[in-house]
This record gives structure tokens, C-alpha cells and sequence, in this order.
């Protein structure tokens, strides 16, 4: 059974991950299992990759004292808008912290206020846009790294568009905004079976799942 740390604060992409992984013999541990937590990392790279694979060498390191032999895995996601030349890209989680008004977030905001506030950011940039210039695609690439070495990483991409208004009280950060043509509704209206078979993080996840199962047996 191959332990991995999963190095993200968002037990819905713990859930996720644990959800799409369960023929594997892997153990995920979610950051609960590091006493002293996981360490800050600058997310300064200039693409998705490079934060991903920042985080999960970092987290190895961290995480081998309390657990030998263990991978770290970390995520980093966001949503590219073409009218705005791929903002908020790598800046997706802290879009209002960092571009939006001062004071319009408080120090201390939680996931949601957080999340709400992008939103509200996004549909300012985006007002007045008709459909056919509210072009996004969600990016999610996936790193996995053991102390000193970065295994592999996985990349996933979904195309959509960004609505007028929040539609849907699902999924998390930008998904009632994110309108998915094949699926013809919001990534919010999604139950989470059929937003991992679509989604951005999905696909990564299921190029993921086969890069373990080359390297780690499947469970009988």
C-alpha cells in the first residue's frame, strides 16, 4: 500500500481524488497527518506546472519524517478567460485578494467568502460581454514527488464559458460560473460522479490513476 500525501487544505479535492482512486492500493493521508501542518510554499511559478511540482517537492520533504517512503501529490488548478489573455490563470484562488478593490476582502475570509469574491471579480471583468467572447477553460495539473525527485506529473483542460450569473449551488470556486456545453448545464448543477468524468481535474486525475497503475499493482 503506497501512502500519499495529498497536499491541499480542500477536503472536496481530498474527497475527489479518494473517490477516483479506489482500485488502486494507494492510502491518501490528507495534510492532518503532518502535526506540524504543511509548509508555505510561494506559488510563484509562471504556470500550473511549476506550482504543482513547488508544492509536492515541498510537502515530501515535510512529510518523510512522520512517514518514510511516503509521495506527496499536489494539485494547482484555475480558470484561463480568453478576454482577459488567460487570467486569472495560476492567481485563480486569490484573483479578489490580489487584482480587486482594497478592503473588499477581509483578511481572515473563508473558502467561500473567498470564493465568492472571485466571482464577483470575474463577472465585473467580463460585463457586457456577449457569449461568444466569454470563452474559459479550466487547467488542472497534477504533480507527484517523493523527497529530492519529482515522479510525474499529469495535466487535465475542460473548455467553457463564463455565465452572466451564478448558476447552481454546487461544486466550489468558480463552478456556478462555468458553463460546460456537453454537459448543458453549469459545473455547479454537476453531481460530483459527473463532474470528475468531464472535468478538468478529472482527466487528470484518470491520466493519474493509469501512470499509478503502471508502477503500483491493482487491488483483486
Amino acid at each position: 500500500m503506497q501512502k500519499i500525501l495529498v497536499a491541499s487544505g480542500n477536503p472536496k479535492k481530498l474527497a475527489e481524488l479518494r473517490a477516483m482512486l479506489t482500485e488502486l492500493p494507494v492510502e491518501l493521508l490528507g495534510p492532518e497527518a503532518l502535526p506540524g501542518g504543511l509548509p508555505e510554499v510561494v506559488e510563484d511559478g509562471a504556470d500550473f506546472l511549476a506550482n504543482a511540482a513547488a508544492k509536492a517537492l515541498a510537502f515530501a520533504e515535510a512529510a518523510v519524517a512522520v512517514e518514510p517512503g511516503i509521495w506527496a501529490l499536489a494539485d494547482d488548478s484555475g480558470l484561463c478567460v480568453d478576454a482577459l489573455d488567460g487570467a486569472p490563470g495560476v492567481h485563480s484562488a486569490r484573483f479578489a485578494a490580489l487584482f480587486g478593490p482594497a478592503g473588499a476582502l477581509a483578511p481572515d475570509a473563508d473558502r467561500a467568502e473567498m470564493d465568492e469574491a472571485n466571482n464577483r471579480l470575474l463577472l465585473e471583468r467580463l460585463a457586457g460581454l456577449p457569449p461568444e467572447q466569454r470563452g474559459a477553460a479550466f487547467h488542472c495539473v497534477i504533480a507527484v514527488a517523493r523527497p529530492g525527485e519529482l515522479l510525474f506529473a499529469v495535466e487535465g483542460r475542460v473548455a467553457g464559458r463564463i455565465l452572466e450569473a451564478p448558476d447552481g449551488d454546487g461544486g466550489f470556486g468558480y463552478d456556478p460560473l462555468f458553463w460546460h456545453e456537453a454537459s448543458g448545464c453549469s459545473f455547479a448543477r454537476l453531481d460530483p460522479a459527473a463532474k470528475a468524468a468531464v472535468s478538468h481535474r478529472g482527466q487528470a486525475v484518470a491520466r493519474l490513476e493509469r501512470v499509478l497503475s503502471s508502477v503500483l499493482p491493482r487491488r483483486r
